[in-house]
């Protein structure tokens, strides 16, 4: 089986994440705002623009490396993006969907014209962790495969320099080490070890749930990891068992 994910309360109680939402008190106090047509209208100047790679254990640091990537946008795209890091390491979780189904509620335009793929597929991430409503969660499920499959096959094309069926080692070395950016702030699978694909895995196993169909879901995917597609091979080059997403 793919790797279990961990429950709520194993979450809440682990040391990891317990120093990740550590500080966070002082930023979220210094940040939270629901004004929406004053953040809108005000734009962030922190020069050029510069994406995160990976995540700081301090959320402090990480918030406010975060804000470089949204120089010359909205205080209101920055918002959305701390509304999704407060819920993700689980930092008042009840409020922050609120505020953030509210944000998607009542900016549902703006956001669909303003926010880059990255973060429009990290936006439906939260929604199929968090959203009681089960459309939701099967909208959400389709961005977030759609996107992840297409990222595969860009990475496999730069990985193979789009022209060889071969492997280059210094790409490879490259993808684990640094951000390799493909279009509209998506940036490549670190080939080996990723955790994207297991957490779309945990997604999916969710997804699946809420119709008996989604058996089907599931047999699909298990059947695309063992046979001839761009997961296997994925699968394939993978070599950190914790983030693995196939079953045995």
């Amino acid at each position: 089986m793919s790797v279990r994910k961990k429950s709520r309360l194993e979450r809440l109680l682990s040391f990891n994440q317990h120093r990740k939402r550590k500080g966070a008190s002082s930023v979220y106090k210094q940040t939270h705002t629901a004004d929406f047509s004053a953040l809108k209208s005000t734009l962030i100047k922190e020069g050029e623009t510069h994406y995160t790679h990976g995540s700081s254990k301090d959320i402090q640091t990480h918030i406010l490396a975060l804000r470089e990537e949204f120089s010359g946008q909205s205080e209101l795209l920055y918002y959305h993006a701390q509304l999704i890091v407060y819920i993700r390491r689980e930092f008042k979780v009840k409020e922050n969907v609120a505020a953030f189904e509210a944000l998607w509620e009542t900016e549902l335009d703006y956001l669909l014209k303003h926010l880059n793929t990255r973060w429009l597929v990290s936006a439906a991430d939260t929604f199929v962790d968090y959203s009681n409503d089960p459309l939701a969660k099967v909208m959400a499920m389709n961005v977030i495969t759609l996107v992840n499959t297409i990222k595969l096959h860009e990475t496999e094309r730069y990985l193979q320099r789009g022209e060889k069926n071969s492997d280059d080692s210094k790409r490879q070395n490259t993808l684990q080490n640094e951000r390799v950016a493909l279009s509209d702030g998506i940036s490549a699978f670190a080939v080996g070890t990723d955790d994207t694909l297991r957490n779309m895995r945990w997604r999916l196993e969710e997804v699946s749930k809420l119709h008996f169909l989604g058996g089907m879901l599931l047999e699909v995917f298990n059947r695309l990891q063992n046979h001839e597609s761009v997961y296997k091979r994925f699968r394939d080059r993978h070599t950190r068992k914790k983030t693995s997403w196939w079953d045995e």
